[in-house]
């Protein structure tokens, strides 16, 4: 190694580098906080939604389900359902659950009235409005 190449280059260099990405940080954070109120669909949020959120919730739907990418990777994918499938598919689907059949995974019956259905599916028609810059990529989630 060079001799030129002291404590005091290193520490130069240490401070430097952690001031560069210190105010690198700071510009992304700044960044990300101007883009995300244009894409968060929070006009959009209605009472029915909340509802339905709150369904999700108590049901711990995101056990099993991903939602935008958060979640475990047990069943589908629910960010875009709603544009792939619709809510007549939606509703019937999860009033056919289970199914029965064999050595596929089993969704639960959770016995929703027609309102907490319709409360379920507005949620994720809400849901699938949310600008996430084309997330996911595979559009069967």
């Amino acid at each position: 190694m060079s001799s030129t190449f002291t404590k005091s280059t290193a520490r130069n260099i240490f401070y430097g580098g952690s001031v560069f990405f210190f105010l690198l940080f700071l510009a992304l954070t700044f960044d990300t906080m101007s883009a995300l109120p244009k894409r968060d669909n929070s006009a959009n949020l209605t009472e029915s939604a909340i509802r339905g959120k709150k369904i999700w919730e108590t049901r711990n739907c995101i056990g099993c389900h991903t939602l935008l990418g958060e979640g475990a990777y047990f069943a589908p994918e629910l960010g875009n359902v709603y544009k792939r499938r619709g809510p007549d598919f939606i509703r019937a689907w999860m009033a056919a659950q289970p199914t029965g059949a064999p050595g596929r995974r089993q969704m639960p019956q959770f016995n929703l009235n027609e309102k907490e259905m319709n409360d379920l599916v507005e949620f994720l028609k809400y849901s699938s409005e949310i600008n996430t810059n084309n997330w996911p990529p595979n559009i069967e989630g």
